[in-house]
């Protein structure tokens, strides 16, 4: 079991950033691939980020490439979403999530891949 805790959401003029946490315990994160996905309201979940458990694979969204990184501290249990430039079109609920892979290199896109979910952090951008 693995028990996913978010952190860093808030209010945010549009062309600011804001940097999410994602701290996990239960298990050791190196054994497992992680991933950001987001909300609106409306709207269906759709995939944001996602790394590899070794940290040495990424993978976006198109309408965030560029503008949001996302990376890991193993040592700590944690990963973030840095995001840059942020736009009103990215107010959403923030998830994080997690899957235990055998692979190092391992990303996953799609909601269904997941095991584990955050409750979520709320990212409204003003215009």
């Amino acid at each position: 079991q693995v028990q996913l805790v978010e952190s860093g959401g808030g209010l945010v003029q549009a062309g600011g950033s804001l940097r999410l946490s994602c701290a996990a315990s239960g298990r050791t994160s190196s054994t497992y691939t992680m991933g950001w996905f987001r909300q609106a309201p409306g709207k269906e979940r759709e995939f944001v980020a996602a790394i590899s458990r070794s940290g040495g694979m990424t993978d976006y969204a198109d309408s965030v490439k560029g503008r949001f990184a996302i990376s890991r501290d193993n040592g700590k249990n944690t990963e973030y979403l840095q995001m840059n430039s942020l736009k009103s079109a990215d107010t959403a609920v923030y998830y994080c999530a997690a899957v235990f892979s055998a692979g190092v290199y391992y990303t996953a896109n799609r909601g269904l891949e997941y095991d584990y979910w955050g409750q979520g952090t709320q990212v409204t951008v003003s215009s």
